[in-house]
């Protein structure tokens, strides 16, 4: 099984302005790998589901995933903008299927923007 080059798409200049630390780190993160207490905003991924693209005479060259992107901002515009920069560097390299919607984490209360895309990914 491959995996979606995810992270190389989003780190591209317009995605690294705004969630570029000062020590150069991308805060985009797979799920579950977010520092705790992390700055603002910040992005997690997840593979959501995915299949290889199977041939009755061959074995799959490829495999599609389905990724859940979440984004997590102090305000419903830095949510939003980091969205659109992740959108616009995912979609040169993927469909975006889904827009999940805006939501309120409970525990932080941070706002969230979410979206799903799906992958192709030559193994």
């Amino acid at each position: 099984m491959s995996f979606p080059p995810i992270f190389a798409a989003v780190n591209v200049t317009e995605v690294q302005a705004l969630l570029k630390t000062g020590q150069g780190e991308l805060r985009f993160y797979l799920f579950g790998k977010a520092p705790q207490k992390v700055a603002l905003p910040y992005a997690v991924w997840r593979q959501s589901y995915g299949s290889p693209e199977n041939f009755i005479d061959q074995r799959p060259d490829t495999d599609g995933f389905g990724v859940q992107v979440d984004v997590y901002a102090a305000n419903a515009d830095d949510a939003r903008a980091v969205a659109m920069a992740l959108r616009d560097a995912i979609e040169t390299k993927a469909y975006i299927t889904a827009w999940r919607g805006e939501s309120r984490d409970p525990d932080t209360n941070n706002f969230v923007f979410s979206f799903d895309s799906d992958w192709l990914t030559p193994r």
